[in-house]
């Protein structure tokens, strides 16, 4: 990917140093989101991006959520909330998966999808990918084709886009950040 397409993107994307802890450059897109044209375009570019027919767009909690929920309207299809677990009401089934200090878990409802339902996987940002292979990991389970992971930020250094890609989807995203 070439780390300067989309500047009209990235430029709306701020850098935070050293948080959450010294070290870390947090790209926070609260900043692409109060941008009424910049989070127009990044819609835009992200559905373009979309390659063959979804039937469903998956928001991983909780940015996800924003950037899936507009995803599907533009490609006309329903939204399926990926949750951290206990935050569904009824039947659900759950992924575990690490975290750098023990593990956490995530939910879709059980009944939340049809098996074969070629679905599009959606969050924010793309780092380790260890919530979005759960993500992946869950949707299969439900009986899901995962067909792509779209993104805004890729963090190619933290190796996350590389590993979906190795569980077979096709990944997109609209900018990349070096670094952590």
């Amino acid at each position: 990917m070439d780390l300067h397409q989309n500047e009209d993107i990235r430029s709306r994307i701020r850098t935070i140093p050293d948080f959450p802890k010294p070290g870390i450059l947090f790209r926070d897109i609260t900043t692409l989101l109060l941008d009424a044209e910049g989070l127009r375009l990044t819609i835009d570019r992200m559905a373009a991006q979309v390659e063959g027919p979804i039937d469903l767009v998956a928001g991983v909690e909780a940015r996800g959520f924003l950037f899936g929920a507009a995803l599907a309207m533009q490609l006309g299809t329903g939204v399926l909330l990926i949750r951290k677990d206990g935050k569904l009401p009824g039947a659900t089934i759950a992924e575990d998966y690490a975290l750098e200090y023990g593990t956490d878990r995530i939910a879709i409802h059980a009944d939340a999808l049809v098996p074969g339902a070629r679905v599009l996987l959606v969050d924010d940002l793309i780092a380790t990918g260890g919530t979005a292979r759960a993500a992946v990991r869950l949707l299969r389970k439900a009986g899901a084709e995962v067909v792509q992971a779209s993104f805004v930020v890729d963090l190619p250094d933290l190796g996350g886009a590389d590993a979906l890609r190795g569980d077979g989807l096709k990944v997109s995203a609209l900018v990349a950040f070096e670094g952590h």
